[in-house]
Order: structure tokens, then C-alpha cells, then sequence
């Protein structure tokens, strides 16, 4: 049985991988039109590699989602698709973050009951 706080586990776990997709394409925008040498690769984009947590049962510990690696791709950097990549993140990051504050004023509301 998962503890009564797993729904925040499981949004915290999801913030970070938002996050850190953020930060990869906030990455990836910066180095988009970046000036090379002509003889040098153009710029790859990276992407986020994320992975399932299983539940535990026996601890009690919720699933979510971790980072389980940032890879390279074999396509070239497009800007366009870099800031739509952008806005995807930006809203998940911000449901997750609504899961959050939604089960903190539950669990708020749930101690003025015994007042």
C-alpha cells in the first residue's frame, strides 16, 4: 500500500524530470545557430531518456519517473521545434506543480479537522 503522501512523491519526481528536460532544451536553443568552424559538426540536439519507477510495496515507496539518461540525436537542430519542445515541458512542469499544491491544501484541510 502506498503512503498517503505518494501523490507528492510521485509529482516531485516528475518536477525534476521536467526540469531537466528544460534545461536540456533551454541547451539546445542556446547552441541552435551557434557559430562553427567549417569544418566542424553542426550542433545535435539532446533529448531526455526517461525511465518508469516501479511501486514498492514493502516500503511503502510510490512509482514515478527519473532521468535515466540525456542522448544525442542524429538530427540536426531545428529552433522551431526546440521552442515547441519548450512549451510541452513548461506544461508539464506546470500540471505537476498543480498536483503539488493541490495535495498540500488537501492535506492542509485534512489537519483543520481535528481542531
Amino acid at each position: 500500500m502506498a503512503t498517503p503522501f505518494a501523490s507528492l512523491g510521485t509529482a516531485g519526481s516528475a518536477l525534476r524530470v521536467y526540469r531537466t528536460w528544460l534545461d536540456t532544451v533551454s541547451h539546445n536553443i542556446a547552441n541552435t545557430n551557434a557559430p562553427r568552424a567549417a569544418d566542424a559538426p553542426p550542433f545535435r540536439p539532446q533529448v531526455v531518456v526517461a525511465r518508469e519507477i516501479e511501486n514498492d510495496a514493502r516500503s511503502g515507496r510510490a512509482g514515478g519517473i527519473e532521468v535515466a539518461a540525456i542522448a544525442e540525436t542524429e538530427e540536426e537542430a531545428n529552433l522551431a521545434d526546440q521552442m515547441v519542445q519548450m512549451m510541452v515541458a513548461q506544461r508539464g512542469y506546470q500540471a505537476n506543480l498543480a498536483v503539488v499544491d493541490r495535495a498540500r491544501d488537501s492535506y492542509l484541510a485534512a489537519l483543520q479537522i481535528g481542531r
